[in-house]
């Protein structure tokens, strides 16, 4: 099954591809490598997730932050590939929670972005994978994630 029908059968619809908001690339591709700039959770209305996970968001709502940042990142991939079928796998996820001082509970959260991958692309999507949580993040969005995909050239 192509990709594309899984997004459809799980019901899926990708938002558009996010556009640079500095001095950076979405996507740079070495390869059969694409790395992935830091992606932030925006809704298909283009409205953000924002508040920090243990305060102003429970765990269950950063983790949904995590997955919307998780179809932006499949958008971008798509707009830079022509199609997802292209993806051999997930290899390195990297995501930043904005969380409260004492909110220990990060990796729950990036699981929304992990298991978006799961779903989608099977083991392939299983990821090496660091979650962490820092005192702020742009625009004060709950979520960043960034990765490294390999890819059919």
């Amino acid at each position: 099954m192509s990709v594309e029908a899984k997004l459809e059968k799980l019901n899926l619809q990708l938002p558009p591809a996010p556009k640079p908001a500095g001095t950076y690339q979405p996507i740079l591709q070495i390869g059969d490598l694409c790395y992935l700039s830091g992606h932030i959770p925006v809704r298909a209305d283009g409205s953000l997730i924002q508040g920090k996970v243990g305060a102003d968001l429970s765990v269950a709502e950063g983790r949904e932050a995590a997955r919307t940042v998780g179809l932006c990142l499949l958008a971008s991939l798509k707009n830079h590939l022509g199609t997802l079928d292209r993806v051999v796998r997930i290899v390195k996820v990297f995501g930043v929670v904005n969380a409260s001082l004492d909110f220990q509970d990060h990796p729950q959260v990036i699981n929304g972005f992990s298991d978006l991958m799961v779903e989608v692309f099977g083991e392939a999507g299983r990821a090496a994978r660091s979650a962490i949580g820092a005192a702020s993040l742009p625009a004060n969005v709950a979520v960043e994630i960034e990765a490294i995909v390999q890819v059919r050239e």
